[in-house]
């Protein structure tokens, strides 16, 4: 077991140190270890207390299942993982070029996994920057495709104001250092230019069915638990404003498929399935119920 904890004394998004029990979930996927989730008593704002630092995590992605950093096909909800994303990619692509009004640029992926998207947006002609933490997934990135990936802590070498658009796939809820990450997207993107920012959605209606089972609390890995509002609060906190959000229509047919095979439903597949269909109804209605959103940002006006 880890030594050296993250342990959260002031919440990263008002400050407060009154905090309050709000799950007790456990790591399904690499060791079995049982992690405590609690809620802010003041903004609302949810958290892994005691994750293991950001020196020591890097065993808890080690497993061959965490797919965007081995790329396994292996499994059913593998193969399904890989089709979905084969789809999303296209889509991913337009989203930034719609959000962008250009279709070139400069473009930062943060948190790349095994490089798929960035290589999608290479072959749309955009110049691709890269950053990815796992060494195993930047190597896989440019045996591949060719794309030399940076290590996140070379992100300080890249001058102000360099990209028309950032993007984060997943990636902000890993970040130990989150207000620092903030305010290092701020100063990497244009006066004019979008980052796009994709997290779990745990005021979801898969959220709110699975509870401590709902398999995107993913402990320890997922440090931070976003609801739209709290997103929202600590975007504008280091100088962005919202521009749109929107669902990810996938995501709850996979992370309720993954939640049932958590609770060992044999037929995690099918239940999951028309638990995720049920959650995606809700989403056509109100983007808020989704199991992830995708938050488009631009800097805020200065006066």
């Amino acid at each position: 077991m880890s030594c050296n904890k993250l342990h959260i004394e002031n919440c990263p998004l008002c400050g407060g140190n009154q905090f309050h029990p709000f799950l007790t979930c456990k790591d399904h996927y690499a060791t079995g270890e049982i992690f405590s989730i609690l809620q802010c008593g003041t903004c609302g704002f949810i958290f892994t207390q005691d994750a293991p630092v950001e020196a020591e995590i890097g065993r808890y992605y080690e497993s061959p299942d965490y797919i965007s950093h081995s790329d396994t096909r292996q499994g059913l909800m593998n193969k399904i993982y890989h089709q979905v994303r084969a789809y999303m990619l296209k889509n991913k692509a337009k989203l930034v070029e719609q959000a962008a009004g250009k279709k070139g640029g400069r473009i930062l992926d943060i948190g790349t996994g095994t490089g798929y998207f960035s290589h999608t947006m290479q072959e749309r002609g955009w110049q691709v920057d890269a950053v990815e933490k796992s060494p195993q997934a930047r190597a896989f990135a440019k045996e591949h495709f060719n794309l030399d990936v940076k290590a996140p802590e070379l992100l300080s070498s890249y001058g102000k104001q360099q990209f028309d658009v950032i993007t984060m796939w997943h990636v902000m809820e890993h970040i130990e250092q989150v207000g620092q990450e903030w305010d290092t997207l701020n100063a990497l993107l244009k006066e004019d230019g979008v980052a796009i920012i994709a997290v779990p959605n745990c005021g979801g209606a898969d959220a709110a069915h699975y509870q401590a089972f709902w398999a995107a609390y993913d402990v320890p890995r997922h440090l931070w638990h976003f609801t739209p509002n709290t997103l929202q609060l600590m975007a504008a906190a280091h100088g962005f404003q919202l521009v749109k959000r929107l669902p990810m229509p996938f995501d709850g047919f996979y992370v309720s498929m993954l939640s049932e095979k958590y609770k060992g439903c044999s037929a995690y597949f099918l239940k999951g399935g028309l638990v995720g269909f049920g959650a995606w109804l809700k989403a056509v209605s109100n983007a808020d119920a989704s199991s992830s959103i995708i938050y488009i940002l631009r800097k805020q006006e200065q006066k």
